[in-house]
């Protein structure tokens, strides 16, 4: 592994300095960690907001930018980590599961791990999208299906436990979350029959305290839907579906709903909030009749009992792969009456944004299309039937960013025209199952839509359109700016208020992971993974760039 001291333009092989102090997070810390400087979590905070309270930088000297230093971690493929940053630290993960223990300030490293997998069976590439932290102890989630403790000033494991079963197709690529003495986790994996599941374990040992299943023989057939739930048509065949039921009534046992993202949580409410996946097969409905629950959800969980609270289902019975899976936001808006109300929200895969009240589940609202849409709802057929906003959003997995002044959400959107045809399939065991097949139109133009959405009104404020669909996720700061990435290997800032693109600096590979702030004896550096995406076939690389205004 190397650090490259950009300011000094030489690349220097920096030896491995295990032991080195590292600073301890507690519990409290991590509740109380929205005003923090440092970036303790995938989300920041407990919100999920991606938004730093750090304001050194801003729209005023963010031309200033320069790198602080680049670290090459050697491991050149699909790049999407958010690292953490406690006590001068920082924790990366790459692609197969490797981690590094580095100095924040520097780049030096500390220490660094890669796991020894067994068989891994994943749809979307190889990736890792970070660690968890707590009293001295990381949390890795890996392609095989485990959850790993490691030592965090060593990186010795401590202890590891099989959450899925790896030959089906179960994987961990989430960033866990760590709430009190619990360290919770969702796994990938709806691509190939699993059966969709949130897993809390006790920090200490690894012992499992509470397992979600996002799909159940009790609600799995749902209401039997027309619509969504505010109103738009499905044009689904109910009757065909329940004539179809009595054949079909364990499709439960293979019905996906994978988490595949990092949860957000309200300790006042004792409530974890996680999005859900497709259902499987994917593309064939005929095989999975009725509203397949609880897919496609927003669903709020008990963090103490692991018992569901409510659901929102964006899709009933979804045969397109417009699965919920981008995290929750928390926030703060106004319902209709114009009175504050605590909330939930979430950028859909079909191009809406949805605000819910945080305590019910229900809609207050959802905002105007971020993407086109076209066609919406239309059933796939033999010859192809043609829809936006396509089968990767909308919004994919990319986390979206919040600025709390503003009350503007900022979202990574995709414009990606596809054809979805009917092709049965039956399941194998560890194989990919579709049931029909989706693809992108050659003759016509994709493209990204980076948009600032107010959630107070569900108006889009200002759009930024780049030349290549966005995937990656955002960060907003107390600065007024928001980063992200782009395919095309530029990192660009934003003045979050008016759209205006103030700043930009290419990194040499798709920047396809979510960008951090953190501050050290007063200064400020902003970080982000370059490496491509393998869902998009970005460029790969390997380097963490972190940035400091010049001196």
């Amino acid at each position: 592994m190397r650090s490259i001291s950009a300011l000094a333009l030489a690349i220097a092989v920096v030896p491995t300095a295990a032991g080195a102090q590292q600073a301890q997070v507690s519990a409290n810390d991590l509740v109380q960690a929205r005003s923090s400087g440092a970036w303790l979590s995938y989300g920041h905070d407990y919100t999920n907001q991606r938004f730093s309270p750090l304001s050194q930088i801003s729209p005023s000297n963010v031309s200033h930018l320069v790198p602080a230093f680049v670290f090459q971690t050697g491991v050149v493929a699909a790049f999407e980590t958010t690292p953490i940053v406690a006590g001068g630290n920082m924790y990366v993960t790459t692609a197969y599961d490797h981690v590094m223990a580095l100095d924040a300030k520097t780049g030096d490293e500390h220490w660094a791990y890669q796991q020894k997998l067994n068989k891994t069976i994943f749809c979307c590439g190889p990736v890792n999208r970070g660690v968890a932290i707590a009293d001295g102890a990381l949390f890795l989630g890996t392609l095989d299906g485990k959850l790993v403790a490691l030592d965090q000033a060593t990186g010795n494991v401590k202890w590891s436990v099989q959450v899925g079963d790896n030959n089906a197709g179960y994987s961990l690529t989430m960033a866990p979350i760590v709430y009190k003495d619990l360290v919770i986790v969702g796994g990938a994996g709806g691509e190939y029959g699993v059966r969709g599941s949130v897993t809390a374990y006790h920090r200490s040992d690894g012992s499992q305290a509470w397992r979600y299943y996002s799909v159940n023989p009790e609600t799995w057939a749902g209401d039997w839907s027309k619509t969504t739930p505010d109103g738009v048509d499905l044009h689904r065949d109910i009757a065909a579906e329940k004539a179809a039921w009595p054949k079909y009534k364990d499709a439960w046992k293979t019905g996906g709903g994978a988490t595949w993202m990092t949860p957000s949580i309200d300790p006042a409410m004792d409530a974890i909030f996680i999005t859900t996946g497709n259902p499987s097969p994917d593309l064939l409905g005929a095989v999975r009749p009725g509203d397949n629950l609880c897919t496609d959800c927003l669903v709020a969980i008990n963090a103490t009992t692991g018992k569901e609270i409510w659901h929102y289902q964006e899709i009933p019975h979804d045969v397109w792969d417009l699965d919920a899976v981008s995290p929750v936001l928390l926030f703060d808006t106004v319902d209709a009456s114009g009175k504050t109300v605590e909330a939930a929200g979430e950028a859909g895969k079909t191009g809406w944004f949805y605000v819910l009240n945080r305590h019910t589940g229900k809609l207050i609202r959802k905002s105007k299309p971020f993407v086109p849409q076209e066609n919406m709802f239309a059933q796939p057929t033999a010859a192809g039937t043609r829809m936006l906003p396509g089968a990767n959003g909308g919004a994919e997995w990319s986390p979206s960013s919040f600025d709390p002044g503003l009350h503007y959400a900022f979202v990574n959107g995709l414009h990606q025209p596809m054809l979805y045809s009917t092709k049965p399939q039956e399941l194998e065991s560890g194989a990919l199952w579709l049931g029909s097949a989706f693809q992108g139109i050659a003759t016509e133009k994709q493209y990204g839509l980076f948009s600032a959405i107010d959630v107070n009104t569900g108006e889009i404020a200002w759009q930024h359109k780049t030349d290549q669909p966005l995937i990656g996720g955002s960060l907003s700061t107390a600065g007024g700016l928001t980063f992200v990435g782009e395919g095309n290997g530029y990192f660009d800032a934003f003045d979050s208020k008016s759209g205006a693109l103030l700043w930009h600096f290419q990194t040499g590979a798709g920047v396809n992971a979510a960008p951090i702030a953190y501050d050290i004896g007063g200064t400020e550096y902003v970080a982000v993974a370059s490496g491509g995406s393998f869902q998009l076939n970005y460029p790969y690389g390997d380097a963490v760039y972190v940035f400091k205004l010049a001196q």
